[in-house]
């Protein structure tokens, strides 16, 4: 209820703030009715649901900030001498910064005012008009409400501006859809929970999956220039667990989905083939509530998945592959003389997501939190295709367990220390449906645009021109971080360090010796219609020249009917320890009520990035070969970059006193490293000892020994104008 809001003035704005850290801030200016400041006066900000109070006095400028708030809604109180109280009550989101214009009335009348923040409806101000940051803020009402495809928190990542959604490269997370920020890959992005790092580091993008149902809000910031954002050059994604408050909470749901409802994916059931048969079963349950009221609570979240996708093929891969069986009848293909054709193959995917979460008040200064989540999912007939069989598929399991531990102590009204600790860890294995020791490849199957390999049958190595999927993976990861906020006037600096230390960074690619035939304009049906037989492919030697009967078959004009491939046996393995330390100091200054601007530097540096399975690349024999043999290529080999220093600036301006118009201006330098599997071949060709010379026909990988952390100069410029309410 509203009452005289001419003489009690209240609107909402957002400043750039806690970017990483999942928490908001309040700012506000106490004026008297003739619009002269209020200093000393006491402004009390306390949490609905759960037991926080904050108490702070405004500056000689009669301005106050209350730093490091927990999302959720907010009681406000306003005494000073001489004037009657003024309360209300204001939504505070992540990574937000409400702000309220209050005006006070003499002694004694009383007014009341009550406010929804962001993710509700504005009273009064039209637009944001101190806010440098370019960000959508995702409250609960609309992870209840919006229809998500996949059930999937990324999945309304897209509701913000200037994002997209990527089909991912990396089948090693299911069902977890990567995010793109003005078009790039989506893989570039600083992904946090609770203020916990969920970034992949082999591959990028997301790594731990969470229920909607388990998150209170997420904010998407598409353009960010705060100096404790760090490993972006995209964007941001921060998200906030819910947290249990002082009144029962909780619910049940059921989805369901057929094929019907289900859009096709054009890589691998593309028109005019028939759609594929698909149904999806979603089982959630939340509850929530104290433990012990005003002291401890508690909230839990669960959710099962069960989904009967599968792969159909068309007409044209079903005659393929019948032609392909024909030749196998005969005796053609070594190790198997009958291959089975199904119309359709079954893929199914499982996944068990969980989280739980205890907060407890230690004392008005202190709060903690402790939150442990999983996401346990599998799959069979992972990456089976619309032109492959079942062979070139594997059974995969995916596990993801995390665990966090949070702080936040209160120290003076104007000093506020943040503490996150988390563990974490990530295990995939994918157990492949043939060891037969050959893969096929034939130009109905193959395309360089399909996730997984293009064989057709046979061994599949999981090696595509996009990049080697691994068939086993490990990220273990201890996160350190700790953030100091300080409110002094119209400044609020803000210092912070993140240490990452990963001892477990390992994985191993597909190693099985295997032989590549891949025919380059022969498909079954042409080799059973001409009498070409196979059999002579897979004992040739590719490096023979006709009339040598060890040659590998030709056509008519000389040229190979297919690229032959031996791939050896062993040598996928790679472990690494990786550590990361970021530190970084900012200033959000609010030089005049219509103009705010935040400046700070940040550092980062990463230790152990090109170390791998206990040695260095003076342990890669591609490296001791360019320098034994002096070949013109470059010699030596990568450090870690030590010059990633990152400025960053940001202003918001306001012309005039009407709020309705806002310019935002900002730059700042990104630095991130590039993801682990773009230099895989080197990582794991290091054995420790010494390296031997690569033999003549032998393969070896190289890092640019030059190499420096790439960076992004991000700069932009916008204009709103509120033409009505």
């Amino acid at each position: 209820m509203l009452k005289k809001l001419p003489q009690f003035f209240l609107f909402l704005v957002t400043v750039a703030c806690l970017a990483q850290i999942p928490q908001g801030a309040l700012l506000g200016t106490v004026v008297d009715p003739t619009d002269a400041r209020v200093p000393g006066a006491s402004v009390t900000a306390s949490a609905r649901g759960f037991k926080l109070l904050r108490t702070v006095k405004t500056t000689k400028l009669g301005e106050f900030r209350i730093e490091s708030l927990p999302p959720g809604t907010y009681d406000v109180t306003v005494q000073a001498a001489g004037f009657a109280d003024q309360t209300g009550s204001v939504e505070v989101a992540v990574a937000a910064t409400p702000t309220m214009n209050i005006v006070m009335q003499t002694a004694p009348v009383q007014q009341t005012v009550t406010v929804q923040g962001e993710t509700g409806s504005l009273t009064a101000q039209p637009i944001e008009t101190s806010n440098t940051v370019v960000k959508t803020t995702i409250g609960m009402n609309d992870l209840a409400e919006v229809p998500l495809a996949l059930r999937s928190f990324a999945n309304i990542s897209y509701l913000a501006p200037m994002t997209e959604p990527v089909e991912p490269s990396d089948p090693t997370k299911a069902r977890i859809t990567a995010v793109s920020f003005g078009g790039s890959s989506g893989l570039n992005v600083d992904l946090s929970v609770d203020g916990g790092d969920n970034n992949d580091d082999y591959i990028g993008g997301f790594l731990q999956n969470y229920s909607p149902d388990a998150l209170q809000q997420f904010t998407v910031r598409t353009a960010q220039f705060d100096a404790d954002t760090s490993r972006t050059n995209g964007g941001s994604v921060i998200m906030s667990t819910r947290r249990g408050e002082n009144d029962w909470h909780g619910g049940l749901a059921a989805y369901y989905r057929n094929k019907n409802l289900n859009a096709r994916n054009e890589l691998d059931n593309p028109e005019p083939g028939p759609k594929q048969p698909f149904s999806r079963e979603n089982a959630v349950g939340a509850l929530g509530g104290p433990i012990v009221k005003d002291k401890l609570w508690f909230f839990t979240a669960l959710e099962y998945v069960n989904e009967d996708a599968s792969i159909a093929y068309n007409n044209l891969s079903l005659n393929e592959f019948n032609a392909l069986a024909q030749l196998a009848s005969m005796g053609q293909i070594p190790g198997a003389s009958s291959i089975a054709v199904p119309n359709s193959v079954a893929a199914p995917f499982h996944d068990t997501m969980f989280s739980t979460r205890l907060d407890f008040s230690q004392s008005q200064k202190s709060h903690w939190f402790l939150r442990g989540a999983f996401d346990l999912n599998d799959t069979t007939n992972d990456l089976v295709q619309q032109g492959t069989l079942p062979s070139t598929g594997a059974a995969t399991t995916s596990h993801y367990y995390s665990l966090l531990l949070s702080n936040q102590y209160q120290f003076t009204p104007t000093w506020i220390g943040d503490f996150i600790f988390q563990a974490s860890n990530f295990h995939h294995v994918k157990v492949r449906n043939s060891h037969l020791g050959f893969a096929l490849a034939f130009p109905f199957s193959a395309d360089f645009h399909t996730t997984s390999g293009f064989e057709t049958f046979g061994d599949n190595q999981f090696v595509t021109p996009i990049t080697a999927f691994p068939v086993n993976r490990d990220q273990q990861k201890y996160q350190y971080r700790y953030d100091l906020n300080h409110v002094a006037g119209s400044h609020s600096p803000r210092f912070g360090i993140n240490f990452i230390h990963e001892p477990v960074l390992s994985g191993r690619i597909a190693d099985d010796a295997e032989r590549l035939i891949q025919f380059t304009a022969l498909n079954p049906s042409d080799l059973l219609s001409s009498g070409q037989s196979l059999a002579p492919f897979f004992n040739c030697d590719p490096g023979a020249v006709s009339p040598d009967p060890t040659a590998c078959p030709v056509n008519s004009s000389g040229n190979p009917l297919a690229r032959i491939t031996d791939v050896p046996a062993g040598g996928g393995n790679f472990a690494q320890s990786v550590l990361r330390l970021g530190f970084y100091a900012q200033d959000s200054w609010r030089m005049r009520p219509n103009l705010t601007v935040n400046y700070g530097l940040r550092y980062d540096r990463t230790f152990g990035l090109f170390d791998s399975n206990g040695g260095n690349q003076f342990q890669n024999p591609a490296v001791a070969t360019v320098s034994a043999l002096n070949l013109p290529l470059p010699n030596g080999i990568p450090h870690d970059y030590r010059r990633a220093f990152a400025p960053r600036l940001g202003i918001a301006w306001s012309p005039g006193n009407s709020g309705k118009t806002v310019i935002r201006a900002g730059a700042g330098i990104y630095y991130n490293d590039l993801a682990q599997n773009g230099w895989v071949d080197a990582l794991r060709a290091v054995v420790p000892g010494p390296a031997p010379i690569l033999g003549p026909g032998d393969q070896g990988a190289l890092i640019d020994p030059h190499y420096r952390t790439p960076y992004a100069l991000q700069a932009s410029a916008g204009f709103e104008h509120a033409i009505t309410k």
